[in-house]
């Protein structure tokens, strides 16, 4: 299993209406994606810096998903976030919310 993290800057007095679009238009398309498993979103306080963690099958489940619906994603939070998102992919080695088995790293 992957894990797609993605760190946003939002811009002032706009958490309310991101969580909205998440919601409504972000998340449906997500769950369409192939091996797509759960999405996190975690705020820091004051609403500004936003964590989106999503869960994949496979590495190449999310680097599809990078490619083709990605780019829809972030028009649709264009106007809320400041800067370029940040994002990283990790591989999954522990996770007692999913229970996946410990993985041995070489």
């Amino acid at each position: 299993m992957y894990a797609r993290n993605v760190s946003m800057n939002l811009k002032s007095n706009t958490f309310t209406e991101f969580s909205r679009t998440f919601n409504t238009e972000v998340l449906p398309l997500l769950r369409k994606q192939k091996g797509f498993r759960d999405e996190i979103m975690l705020v820091v306080s004051g609403e500004k810096e936003v964590q989106g963690i999503s869960f994949w099958d496979e590495k190449e489940n999310a680097v599809a998903y990078s490619t083709s619906a990605y780019p829809q994603v972030l028009k649709s939070f264009e106007k809320f976030i400041e800067g370029t998102p940040q994002v990283n992919m990790f591989e999954v080695a522990y996770s007692t919310l999913h229970k996946l088995p410990v993985f041995a790293t070489a």
